[in-house]
């Protein structure tokens, strides 16, 4: 099995500063060292549409885009891009655009023409699939077409002085790379390399990389893998592209976007994001922005005091550190999963919210209590910072092993707090279950969300804090518990609802997302655990909601292809009976239940 935390940054734990990346070239907006993080979006509008393309674009750019990608399927699309670019020219609009290309390596040249920078995709750019007798001769010669064909766009691109993206997606490796080293974040960062190396033969370097996945755990793993590699290989630090692919819509979309891209941004990895959320694209631009503002000005912070530790010495103590913590009961800690903790204000709270979160514990008047109001006896807590952490507060918990420790952040940088925090008491033999304890005084719903999820996901991605104890007196106790849960779900440590793995759409996109996600929402918001791809097309689907249970996928204007897993069981379905036949589809499985309905106890 990988070791997730093995990876290597420039700075320390409880520091922050970006990674030094080297420049590169896109049109008129370079990227990397010196510059802003940019954020991007990616148009919706048909590339073969002219003037819906041209007009969504004012939009996008309107909100702050700095890059702005389009589809490409086919050399025509391509060369439509060349238009669109034209089009914006004599508007007086500079803003690079970049080609998204999957399948088709002829559209990649004649895209290559006409925009500043194009994507390609090592897992179906040239490789072949279907093969039914894998050897190293077929390896061989796999390889042997990569770097021929691969080859020779990277040259016309050296000779425009284009940028390429090689952007590897988790739910389309090639098969060869998944022979060879399984669909792990290892097989991402080798698909990488393959193509990476080929540019480095021709000694191309306009190259900006991208790791995704719809599995934030996948996600942040690769990526800091790919970064270790990179160091270690003694390669430059070509500038990276974060995101979380199909994030989905709403809260949802959010809250994963920032755990995937927030806990890689607070390290100082990524030069430029995006935020794939299933709405219109000018809507990604202000989340982005927000989210790439928060971490940045940490820049400024002041670095916690005393002996901190290094990278080595931090992912030691953070190894499995959340299921070695004493359980207390069937409550918290060791093997139990994260609880969702709130200091109510007061008895109204607990009765508030008894009917809706029956899964989140309350605190009203500093005692802890069940979800049916019953107080929780013999278990006490105890809320200190990294700052107050001396001799006696260990001694304290030494001697109370069943106390609930509140490590709170009240600096500029969480996430060093609390890394601070949690390596003192692990120098200190401390195995009391421990809960991520800030305030946040944001009165807008939508930041909070982006801030806790970003700050928290960072810590539980690490591996460890045994739940959340988080306030924010402007806004509703509903609303902190229930951005508290979705972050537990983001980090896939806690599933409270139904996941929706639902893709931004694009020109590809085969039919109304918004209106479709919505639809399947409402029918089957009430599965609890339950993951459900929704995909505008075959390209982003079955791949990209590899970790879906079941998957509606665009397969024709008009027609539906519905998947249980990556295994397609119904093939051209109506799209006005579609949902009828996935709810069907859920419960030929046994996975269906009625609202209401509990799920049944393993």
């Amino acid at each position: 099995m990988l070791d997730i935390q093995a990876f290597h940054l420039g700075a320390e734990p409880c520091q922050y500063h970006r990674r030094r990346s080297i420049v590169v070239q896109i049109g008129d907006t370079p990227l990397g060292e010196g510059y802003p993080i940019r954020v991007q979006s990616m148009a919706t509008a048909s590339t073969l549409d002219t003037e819906a393309a041209v007009a969504q674009a004012e939009r996008i750019i309107s909100a702050g885009a700095e890059y702005l990608r389009y589809t490409a399927q086919d050399k025509r699309v391509a060369t439509n891009l060349g238009v669109i670019h034209q089009a914006l020219r004599a508007r007086g609009i500079t803003t690079p655009l970049v080609a998204d290309i999957h399948f088709n390596p002829t559209a990649a040249d004649t895209a290559l023409e006409y925009v500043e920078k194009v994507r390609i995709n090592p897992g179906n750019y040239v490789d072949s699939k279907g093969c039914t007798e894998w050897n190293d001769e077929v390896y061989r010669t796999m390889h042997e077409r990569v770097q021929e064909r691969f080859g020779a766009f990277v040259l016309r691109a050296k000779e425009l002085g284009r940028a390429i993206r090689i952007g590897v997606n988790h739910g389309s490796l090639s098969e060869r790379m998944v022979m060879l080293y399984g669909d792990t974040p290892e097989g991402m960062v080798q698909s990488c390399l393959e193509y990476l190396d080929v540019c480095r033969a021709h000694d191309f370097h306009d190259i900006v990389i991208s790791m995704k996945s719809s599995n934030t755990v996948v996600m942040t793993t690769a990526v800091r893998l790919l970064v270790e590699r990179l160091h270690s290989l003694g390669y430059p630090a070509y500038p990276l592209h974060l995101g979380v692919t199909e994030a989905g819509e709403g809260e949802d979309g959010r809250i994963k976007s920032s755990v995937g891209i927030g806990s890689l941004l607070a390290d100082g990895i990524g030069d430029t994001i995006r935020v794939s959320l299933s709405e219109e694209p000018e809507c990604e631009i202000p989340v982005a922005r927000a989210l790439v503002d928060y971490i940045t000005k940490r820049e400024t912070s002041p670095s916690p005091e005393g002996n901190l530790p290094s990278w080595e010495e931090y992912r030691a103590l953070s190894q499995d550190a959340r299921r070695q913590t004493t359980a207390v009961g069937a409550f918290v800690g060791g093997s139990n999963l994260p609880i969702v903790l709130h200091p109510s204000l007061g008895e109204e709270d607990l009765t508030a919210m008894e009917a809706q979160r029956p899964d989140a514990v309350l605190m009203p008047n500093g005692q802890l209590r069940a979800h049916n109001g019953t107080p929780i006896v013999g278990i006490s807590t105890y809320t200190l910072s990294s700052e107050e952490i001396t001799a006696e507060a260990i001694q304290h918990l030494l001697d109370h092993p069943q106390t609930l420790v509140l490590l709170e952040s009240r600096g500029e940088n969480p996430v060093a707090d609390w890394r601070w925090g949690f390596t003192q008491l692990q120098r200190g033999g401390i195995t009391n279950p421990v809960l991520l304890k800030r305030t946040y005084m944001e009165r807008d719903l939508d930041l909070f969300r982006l801030y806790a999820a970003a700050d928290c996901g960072s810590i539980l991605l690490d591996g460890w804090g045994n739940g959340l104890c988080l306030e924010a007196p402007y806004l509703s106790v509903e609303d902190v518990i229930k951005t508290s849960f979705g972050i537990l779900q983001a980090t896939r440590l806690r599933m409270s609802k139904t996941e929706f793995i639902s893709c931004p759409g694009c020109g590809r996109t085969l039919y109304n997302l918004q209106n479709t996600i919505a639809e399947i929402k409402s029918a089957t918001a009430h599965l609890k655990g339950l993951k459900i791809g929704i995909m505008g097309c075959i390209v982003n689907g079955p791949g990209e909601m590899a970790d879906a249970d079941y998957g509606y996928v665009g397969a024709a204007p008009g027609k539906i292809d519905l998947y249980k897993g990556q295994e397609c069981i119904k093939k051209g379905v109506p799209q006005a009976q579609a949902v009828e036949h996935l709810i069907t589809l859920i419960k030929e499985h046994g996975d269906w239940r009625e609202p209401g309905e509990e799920p049944p106890t393993s």
